[in-house]
């Protein structure tokens, strides 16, 4: 026991080193994530030219309308078109061709049809329009094994295909070529949406994508729950394939941000083209409706500026390369007429507090949608032993807080473990530690504040004021730790891209609270582990009172609604979205709420006066939230650093004044009562 206690009573000082070393020996790995993340500004607009046919079908003069719309979004800095696989009811729609079935048919050439019969009939609008069409129709309904034949009426060359007209107006098959070489001749870049719909064959699929390559399309959104070659059987092999083809013609993958399940083999097909993938963002057709709705002009500009300030944070807080735009008309029985959202597209694009200026103003460029420039560093391997070492000792160091024997033990039995995670998986490895150093800096760093209170080495402080600014910042520094090494381990492009997700962040909105709680009610006090279990007992065998239960209430209630407000899920109301837009479109970075106007002024006014009343240390506890806050914000890994970074030094900086201002209230209070309780007593 002597010899253990000789190694294991110094230990504590030595972790502390060993975690400074490991945060420096990790900064480098930041620092290539930064690189990684700024090495490319462009970002591409791209509307969905399906919708804009869907829009025109309802117009008086749909072909006018088309060309209109389409210089239109040319000059609000729309400057790619995104096609699909086309369909017969896209050719007709386009006004390539008409269609009948079998009973218009015969009512359009005046015979009686066969009863019998349920075909489709095609007219093609001219010759040259058929030279492009047929031979497309011929082979996807050839390949299906549908017979076809000719078919004319009044001098128009067509074709009858033995299908219902409701069936075949839907089979796939390549996108239009007359569309694809009208956009690119009035200068838009081509999207293609690509399906699994269609069976996988390499050489057709090669044919079709040196096509696309040849009209100068250099990336792909996948069309459906499943990437171009996914199978249920040799699903590896189609989809290696499948990516050696896109890596042949230099085509990439745009990965749809919020997908509430991934598409199929898209993380093997980004992964076998070396991550040639961008994040899109899509405003879908269900947001488009909003802006359609019978609303007074006031309310219509409200919601066109929340559109503006949604894609300048996705651009720039979300690291998105690629915006996609949906639109679809309606009938609005309010106004009598139809309607659609295209002119509220444009508004919120280039109108007053427009979404491109401001993008443009941040340092971005109009553009090709490009994939990040990865920079690595030969240090990576050194700085995976200092990860290793330093990222144990911060946890090690949270635990010797309640166990201080058992601080070399788990530090030995730590380190083998961590050693045996990562031969298993290094991902889950990474993943578990940056976890475990994220939960135990903020649990640190509170815990030594409760800390200098209970030993009462925050009273011999001259200056309450100052004691409460330098708590704050030597607070908040030991939460950045685990930052780094939080950014360090998870420094790989598929955090960036979100093709892979930091598991497990739920428990780091909550475990530092409860970490930090039971230090204050059992540990924070200098005395042995007896009086320890007899404060709990004392606590459990406790008469329950109404007011406690108040208490209690009050607790869970806050808990709620701190959970609530937590996550992508959580839920806000319409005066703080407005508060929030203020403060984005003021300060260009939006702090957090929780940080600023709550967590930091408590802590500031509780270590102020913590220096006179020991139980201000109830308010220091409050301030784990802005602490975990801290390392939360960057656990978002797909936002940049530099955001995150400014992010919480404007909530540090806004919250220690607003903490200034409570403490000034506070002060203006205490010494009013104290002046004139004593008048009112007599």
């Amino acid at each position: 026991m002597n010899w253990y206690k000789t190694w294991n009573n110094p230990l504590k000082n030595v972790l502390w080193w060993l975690v400074i070393i490991g945060m420096l020996g990790s900064l480098p790995l930041a620092y290539t994530r930064h690189l990684t993340e700024t090495s490319t500004k462009n970002v591409e607009f791209v509307f969905d030219y399906r919708d804009l046919l869907d829009i025109s079908d309802l117009q008086t003069n749909p072909q006018s309308f088309i060309a209109q719309q389409l210089k239109n979004m040319k000059a609000a800095g729309i400057g790619s078109m995104a096609v699909y696989e086309s369909t017969l009811g896209e050719f007709k729609e386009s006004r390539h061709i008409e269609m009948y079935n079998s009973r218009d048919a015969a009512a359009l050439t005046q015979t009686f049809g066969d009863p019998n019969e349920n075909f489709t009939y095609v007219l093609f609008k001219d010759s040259a329009t058929q030279q492009k069409l047929e031979p497309l129709i011929q082979k996807t309904f050839a390949d299906l094994n549908v017979g076809i034949k000719p078919w004319s009426f009044k001098n128009r060359n067509g074709l009858i295909i033995q299908m219902s007209m409701d069936d075949a107006s839907i089979k796939g098959m390549d996108p239009d070529p007359i569309t694809l070489q009208m956009l690119k001749d009035q200068g838009f870049q081509i999207v293609v949406r690509l399906s699994n719909r269609r069976p996988f064959v390499t050489n057709e699929m090669d044919k079709f994508l040196k096509q696309l390559h040849d009209m100068g399309v250099k990336r792909i959104i996948v069309d459906g729950n499943e990437v171009p070659g996914y199978t249920e059987e040799d699903t590896e092999v189609n989809l290696n394939k499948m990516a050696d083809l896109l890596n042949k013609y230099g085509i990439g993958l745009a990965a749809i941000e919020l997908l509430k399940e991934p598409q199929k083999g898209f993380n093997t097909l980004a992964k076998q083209t070396n991550y040639n993938v961008v994040r899109l963002h899509s405003f879908t057709e269900k947001d488009g409706e909003k802006l359609m709705e019978p609303l007074k002009k006031a309310e219509l500009e409200d919601r066109i500026q929340g559109v503006a300030d949604r894609f300048v944070l996705a651009v720039k807080d979300r690291n998105i390369r690629m915006v996609f735009l949906n639109a679809k008309p309606l009938k609005s029985l309010d106004k009598g007429k139809l309607v659609d959202p295209l002119s509220a597209f444009y508004e919120s694009l280039q109108g007053k507090d427009g979404a491109i200026p401001r993008i443009e103003k941040a340092g971005f460029t109009l553009g090709l949608a490009q994939t990040f420039d990865v920079h690595t560093t030969g240090w990576q391997k050194v700085a995976s032993v200092f990860m290793l070492i330093g990222g144990l000792s911060i946890i090690v160091l949270m635990i010797s807080f309640f166990i201080p024997e058992a601080t070399l033990v788990l530090f030995v039995i730590g380190l083998l473990g961590l050693i045996g995670l990562h031969t298993l998986s290094a991902n889950l490895y990474a993943q578990g530690l940056a976890l475990g150093a994220a939960i135990s800096a903020p649990s640190i760093a509170i815990m030594l504040a409760i800390r200098t209170v209970r030993s009462g080495a925050a009273a011999k402080w001259k200056s309450g004021l100052a004691f409460a600014l330098w708590t704050l910042i030597k607070t908040s520094a030991i939460s950045l730790l685990g930052v780094v090494y939080e950014v360090a381990l998870l420094n790989h492009i598929t955090y960036s891209l979100v093709l892979q997700q930091f598991r497990g962040v739920g428990a780091l909105h909550l475990l530092p609270i409860a970490i930090a709680g039971v230090y204050l009610l059992f540990f924070s006090e200098n005395n042995t582990y007896n009086d320890k279990i007899m404060h709990v007992r004392r606590i459990l065998t406790s008469f329950i009172s109404v007011l406690w239960i108040v208490v209690a209430g009050i607790g869970l209630a806050a808990v709620f609604y701190y959970l609530s407000r937590t996550g992508n899920e959580g839920q806000a109301s319409t005066v703080e979205k407005l508060f929030r837009s203020f403060l984005e479109n003021t300060l260009g970075v939006r702090p957090r709420t929780k940080e600023f106007l709550v967590a930091h002024p408590i802590f500031i006014l509780g270590a102020y006066l913590s220096i006179r009343y020991r139980h201000a240390v109830y308010l220091i506890f409050i301030g784990v939230i802005g602490q975990l806050s801290i390392v939360d914000t960057f656990a978002h890994l797909h936002t940049p650093l530099h955001i995150s970074l400014i992010r919480i030094s404007y909530g540090i900086v806004f919250g220690a004044i607003i903490g200034l201002v409570l403490i000034a209230a506070w002060e203006i209070i205490t010494r009013s009562w104290k002046r004139w309780v004593p008048k009112l007593s007599k």
